[in-house]
């Protein structure tokens, strides 16, 4: 039974990351950074340590240094989790397919 607990319990603070995440925005594109789908993924353990596989739109973005960091301790404030680390990947390379539908929408692709 306990073991059930602990799998919602990730599983909440999953969605709770993802919350947090969706408050970040890239500044030269007005879409959140998991709407545009520069979050690959979002791993929890069961010590509540977080790891988030993301991306960047170019890798030479300007907040290449900047944004990451963001992400690291926005996701870090929540009460639940014990630690976060971000890692940056460009495989697969970032492209507008990766965007959702809302935020083609949003930009006026639809």
């Amino acid at each position: 039974m306990a073991e059930e607990k602990a799998t919602i319990d990730v599983q909440e603070l999953g969605e709770k990351i993802v919350r947090v995440i969706k408050t970040i925005f890239d500044p030269e594109i007005p879409v959140d950074i998991y709407e545009l789908g520069l979050i690959y993924d979002v791993f929890v353990n069961e010590d509540y340590e977080v790891k988030i596989l993301m991306t960047l739109t170019t890798p030479n973005c300007p907040v290449a240094e900047t944004l990451p960091v963001e992400v690291e301790d926005k996701v870090k404030s929540l009460k639940d989790v014990k630690d976060a680390e971000v890692e940056i990947t460009f495989d697969p390379p970032w492209t507008q397919d990766l965007m959702s539908e809302e935020a083609k929408l949003e930009l006026g692709m639809l």
